[in-house]
């Protein structure tokens, strides 16, 4: 396996999906504040248990696609960019929308988010140009 500038979104992704996913256990109100939610919803007791139990998934996920990466299976890689991307940018950027009104925020996970899906799509992490 050889490394290639093509591959420098997957391991964005992949670092963001590890790390990301276990902060909550750690601190979930400063997770969740830096998610888009207001401190309302940041700090409600309630909210800190289903905000680690979600994330634990994003961690899995991202587990998954390292081990993809590993082995040079960069078509599952690609495909995992792809469904993760496009879905979880849609229901990120409209949880922020909704809850917080941060519009700009909202805009900026959708477009990043789509952008590692649309790479994913494309299937450029295996250099399918």
């Amino acid at each position: 396996m050889l490394f290639s500038l093509t591959h420098l979104p997957a391991l964005v992704l992949i670092t963001a999906n590890l790390l990301g996913g276990i902060w909550p256990i750690f601190d979930a109100p400063a997770a969740m504040l830096e998610f888009g939610f207001g401190p309302k919803i940041a700090h409600a007791p309630e909210a800190m248990p289903v905000m680690i139990n979600g994330q634990a998934r994003t961690t899995v996920l991202g587990a998954i696609t390292l081990v993809f990466y590993l082995r040079g299976k960069y078509e599952e890689v690609d495909t995992l960019m792809a469904v993760y991307g496009i879905w979880a940018g849609l229901v990120d950027s409209a949880l922020v929308w909704k809850w917080t009104g941060n519009r700009r925020w909202a805009a900026f996970r959708l477009g990043a988010s789509w952008a590692f899906g649309v790479w994913g799509l494309m299937g450029l992490t295996g250099g399918a140009v």
